[in-house]
């Protein structure tokens, strides 16, 4: 018998997208629905894609509702899987543990969800699957769930459902850690993972799947995004293919501006670079973090002009259509054309001040003053500038001063330079 399912896990339902909304014309309320929109998209895709059941691998949920319109979102789309005669099953990570989640609502009656106290199996005894899982209890789960998980059913198609980092993963927790052998022991055909959120391929003897999140939420979590259509035949699995879900796509762009003479000429190759990544999303908006790097002549005119020029490319970005692109945000990461040494062989003032600015960091009554003005600067910003990640702010804050000194220095003698 054939058999076909999707896999996903951390939805996040209702969790807001962020770093856009900041800015005057962003689109809002893209960025306070894509969770749901996404989710959506997905209930189409079971739909038309006729699969026998959806199994949801943790984080449904970002935390307790709001409201019950979460609940009751979730149940609706539950509810149109029912009329396709389409089950699901859910299991609860860090993010929708039964100690986070305070609210619950009756859902259909095509859902099953893996009880918390010990590791359970569901039957669907038509289709002869074995989902074996177990749900998290509290938000933080540090004990091997997995060696406690029922042997597999013979004959049947086994789907071992679990929240984890395995080993571990960068940016997650280790929750329910565990390795790949210790998932191979039990017997499964397939492990239906959830937890970190980029897609992945573990292994494929047996299949260990991250589908990844359904929806990128900030400019950490680029490409695309989504989660996998699985197909099996008895008690094996024969494919695994990824299902595009998400409704907005973050991007990091790199512009390499190297020999750029003008400000102009740097817009014009950030523009070719912004083109091309919304010609690849998929018909998908995009927000994009835009990184200019390279040695140019107009390193003085970029730099502490960041939002000057970020709203240039936002400015042209509006011709690629509406809401087509937007510049989450624009660093600058270039340098000077001249070298150390063509400066000082000039002999002028513009050498002078080189030289002055050289001196600085080595004098230490400089640099102890330096540390009280920039100290009192810091305090009178906003709290949302103080703590971001701005490579000046970051050395301001972190007390790297001489760090502010290297990156100040270079950039005010290019713009004397340059005037």
């Amino acid at each position: 018998m054939s058999i076909r399912f999707i896999h996903a896990a951390d939805i996040h339902l209702d969790s807001p997208l962020t770093g856009l909304s900041a800015y005057a014309g962003a689109p809002v309320d893209l960025l306070r629905t894509a969770t749901r929109r996404a989710f959506e998209g997905l209930v189409d895709t079971a739909i038309s894609e006729d699969v026998d059941f959806m199994v949801i691998a943790g984080d449904l949920y970002d935390g307790t509702w709001k409201d019950f319109n979460t609940g009751l979102f979730f149940a609706n789309q539950m509810a149109r899987l029912r009329h396709a005669d389409i089950r699901a099953v859910v299991l609860h990570g860090n993010h929708d543990a039964e100690s986070e989640i305070s609210a619950r609502l009756r859902l259909p009656d095509n859902v099953r969800v893996f009880e918390s106290r010990k590791p359970d199996t569901i039957a669907l005894d038509d289709l002869r699957v074995a989902l074996h899982g177990q749900s998290f209890r509290q938000r933080a789960v540090s004990d091997n769930l997995v060696k406690h998980y029922p042997e597999p059913r013979a004959g049947w198609l086994n789907i071992g459902v679990l929240h984890t980092a395995l080993a571990g993963r960068e940016g997650h927790e280790s929750y329910a850690p565990c390795d790949v052998d210790d998932l191979r022991s039990r017997g499964y055909a397939y492990w239906a993972l959830g937890h970190v959120h980029e897609h992945e391929v573990v292994c494929e003897a047996p299949w260990v799947v991250f589908p990844g999140n359904l929806q990128g939420r900030h400019a950490r979590e680029t490409g695309p995004r989504g989660a996998v259509l699985v197909t099996a035949e008895g008690d094996a699995v024969l494919s695994v293919s990824r299902v595009l879900a998400d409704v907005l796509r973050w991007e990091h762009v790199r512009v390499d501006v190297e020999g750029c003479e003008t400000l102009g000429e740097v817009l014009a190759r950030a523009d070719v670079a912004l083109g091309r990544v919304e010609s690849l999303a998929d018909g998908r908006p995009v927000a994009a973090r835009v990184t200019l790097h390279g040695r140019t002549a107009a390193h003085g005119e970029l730099f502490g002009r960041e939002q000057h020029v970020r709203a240039e490319l936002q400015s042209k970005a509006f011709e690629l259509g509406v809401d087509r692109v937007w510049i989450e945000k624009l660093r600058v990461d270039t340098t000077p054309a001249w070298s150390d040494d063509d400066l000082a062989a000039r002999g002028d003032a513009v050498a002078e001040l080189r030289a002055i600015l050289h001196e600085a960091a080595e004098d230490p009554e400089f640099m102890s003053t330096l540390d009280k003005e920039l100290g009192d600067m810091l305090l009178k910003l906003a709290p949302e500038v103080r703590a971001s990640d701005d490579p000046l702010i970051s050395a301001i804050r972190e007390k790297r001063l001489r760090d502010v000194v290297e990156q100040v220095g270079p950039a005010l003698v290019a713009r004397v330079s340059g005037a």
